[in-house]
């Protein structure tokens, strides 16, 4: 029992070393990740900050530049009312004045259309689009279409239009402007920080653009929109107001980089589970297998050195009838040296494949509960319940009647006389139950689960290894099963074993 509580106080250790080590291991990469973690959602914010602070800007530049398109039609306007004035007024002064207006005139271009719809005159306009063109019509007409005409009348019952275009520098501003607008969007959308983005309309129903998006969903309309209702419980969305599109909505959620920091310790912690379990699967088959060539080497070690004696004895027991000892005392002699080659039979097929056959477990367990009876105390009662029907298992007997003397020694070793010994036998579908009930000092239940590793022993002098045999031969050579039913301290134990019914 103490060889068994010091091996089991060193895995503990040890269990109790491999938790401390992965728990260190798992706070400090932990702490690592929540820096980086940290920094990642801090690089989120900034990116957030700046498309505000840039969709402020692109508003404030589409104010201003709606300011000057009405600037733009004012001037457009002034130069019309000059030019309507400067064939109505007398005034030498003021016709110097608004000739003036006129002849400033250096960005807008435009045309002064007769009603007829003839071109009398053209200002600042590509002289390629209207050459050769007298009249206001075709593509002059649709150069000269995006503003509303200014009408003029000469006081002399003609009326003339002046179409205009945006000045050069208006159109080279609004150029700016969508290229700002473009920008804006792609910068959104390609962002440093790659975070996943959708932009929305006012409505949310209709996708502008995306980015950072996983292939199978960036495809997908409905996907996207769907995915977000969930951005939106991650952060909020971001409302901007861009010219030409009005309201519209920027959603986004935690960059990919940052999900899988975040699952990352959950998947050291995995990681490092399953290596340790690995490793605790493969040392055991390697323990085992070096447990299994010490059994099978000491076993066939055993099995050779008691063949010698053996043989000697049975020459001894021919010399001794010659001698006319007493020929029950000489049968006695003859049961033992016949248990002897039993017990040399059972260590030679240690390692080996064993011969299973059919037999009647009543047969087999009473023949091996007889020898065991003359060669204990008659305080101790023996009772074998024959069941009703005949019961075949498969078994290999030499190596059964090993299981059945093991558990009746300790049985005997554990149990204050007067004691008794009972085995009943059952059969059900596919398998016949056997159990040992004795009246020993009982098992503890702490040790309920450990009684069959080996090293365990309740003796002071005990190897701990007979119930751990009775196991090996149960289940690696039997294929059936052995446990502890049940078990009181004081009272005693019931071991019960399964075997496969022939």
């Amino acid at each position: 029992m103490n060889i068994y509580r010091k091996r089991q106080r060193w895995k503990l250790l040890l269990a109790i070393a491999a938790i401390s080590i992965i728990g260190v291991s798992l706070y400090y990469t932990n702490q690592l990740v929540q820096k980086v973690a940290d920094d990642e959602r801090q690089k989120v914010e900034l990116w957030a900050d700046a498309v505000r602070n840039r969709a402020v800007l692109v508003k404030y530049t589409d104010e201003l530049f709606q300011r000057i398109k009405s600037e733009e039609r004012k001037r457009a306007e002034l130069w019309a009312q000059a030019i309507r004035n400067l064939n109505t007024t007398e005034d030498n002064d003021a016709r110097n004045y608004y000739l003036k207006v006129v002849s400033e005139n250096t960005n807008i271009p435009a045309l002064i259309v007769d009603q007829d719809g003839r071109i009398n005159y053209h200002y600042n306009v590509d002289v390629q689009l209207i050459k050769g063109k007298e009249y206001f019509k075709g593509d002059v007409k649709e150069a000269f279409s995006q503003h509303s005409p200014i009408v003029i009348d000469d006081g002399f019952s003609n009326i003339f239009y002046i179409y205009y275009q945006d000045s050069r520098v208006f159109t080279e501003l609004k150029n700016v402007l969508d290229d700002i607008i473009k920008s804006f969007i792609s910068e959104v959308v390609i962002n440093s920080a790659s975070v996943p983005v959708i932009f929305t309309d006012s409505l949310r129903s209709r996708i502008i653009s995306s980015g950072n998006l996983q292939p199978e969903i960036s495809g997908d309309t409905m996907l996207m929109l769907k995915l977000t209702k969930s951005m939106e419980l991650s952060n909020k969305a971001l409302e901007v107001e861009l010219p030409e599109v009005g309201k519209c909505y920027i959603f986004y959620e935690n960059s990919f980089l940052l999900k899988q920091l975040k699952y990352f310790p959950i998947v050291q912690f995995i990681v490092i589970g399953l290596f340790i379990i690995v490793a605790y699967f493969l040392f055991s088959f390697s323990r085992r297998a070096e447990q299994n060539q010490v059994w099978v080497g000491m076993s066939k070690e055993t099995a050779h050195q008691l063949g010698t004696p053996l043989s000697a004895l049975m020459a001894w027991m021919e010399i001794l009838r010659m001698k006319g000892i007493d020929e029950d005392t000489l049968s006695e002699i003859g049961k033992d040296i016949r248990r002897l080659e039993v017990v040399t039979e059972r260590f030679s097929k240690i390692g080996s494949i064993p011969e299973i056959e059919k037999h009647n477990v009543y047969d087999v367990i009473a023949d091996s509960i007889a020898y065991m009876r003359n060669r204990a105390s008659s305080k101790i009662k023996f009772t074998i319940h024959e069941p009703e029907q005949t019961v075949f298992a498969l078994i290999n007997v030499p190596l059964f009647d090993w299981v059945i003397e093991n558990l009746v020694r300790n049985a005997i070793d554990a149990m204050e006389l007067p004691g008794s010994i009972e085995i009943e036998i059952t059969q059900r579908t596919n398998w016949v139950v056997i159990d040992f009930i004795d009246t020993g000092k009982g098992i503890a239940k702490g040790n309920l689960t450990t009684v069959f590793e080996p090293g365990y022993t309740s003796k002071k002098r005990g190897w701990g290894l007979g119930l751990s045999l009775t196991k090996r031969i149960i289940e690696n050579y039997h294929k059936g099963k052995i446990f502890v039913k049940k078990s009181e301290v004081g009272k005693g134990s019931t071991f019960r074993i399964l075997l496969r019914h022939a």
